[in-house]
């Protein structure tokens, strides 16, 4: 495969015995687990190698993804996912809305104050709940959890890989 492949979710542990694997979702597509839906599994030691499985069943359990794969009917044909990424092509990506950004287009960005002082690098993104946590990594302090809401994400440029933040109170404490 020569496209580019973007993570939808990480299979955390098998569950069950009829081979279906627990999910932690990162994506805010639905559809992604689908039955029917082609996904790529990849693992750090198969980086270069993505293997095809297509969505049997999903339904959610305890706020996870459970999902078996066709021609994968018990936990021993699932056990080797375990750890690894499930991926969609670039090519499955849709058109978002406006201030609506793809995970990889936002880790990797400079955060900078809008005074323009710079606070460190988006790290990583959470989903806890009503709005997506980007995590900023600083240099030699602790890092910074920013809450993707207008309030505080003053703007966005995915082009030259940078956000400008105007935080609450507290927030970088």
């Amino acid at each position: 495969m020569n496209e580019q492949l973007y993570n939808v979710g990480q299979v955390i542990n098998t569950h069950g015995i009829k081979g279906e694997v627990k999910v932690r979702r990162i994506t805010d597509f639905d559809e992604r687990f689908q039955p029917g839906q082609l996904l790529y599994w990849v693992s750090d030691e198969q980086e270069h190698d993505p293997q095809e499985l297509v969505v049997k069943t999903h339904r959610m359990h305890k706020g996870f993804d459970l999902i078996s794969f066709e021609d994968h009917a018990s936990i021993n044909e699932v056990e080797k996912y375990r750890d690894g990424f499930l991926k969609v092509p670039e090519s499955d990506q849709r058109p978002l809305a406006e201030h609506e950004f793809y995970f990889h287009e936002i880790i990797g960005c400079k955060v900078y104050l809008i005074t323009g002082e710079e606070l460190g690098e988006v790290k990583e993104i959470l989903t806890p709940g009503a709005n997506d946590v980007w995590v900023v990594k600083r240099q030699q302090q602790k890092e910074i959890l920013i809450p993707y809401i207008e309030k505080i994400v003053k703007d966005v440029n995915v082009e030259e890989q940078t956000v400008i933040i105007d935080p609450i109170e507290g927030l970088l404490d």
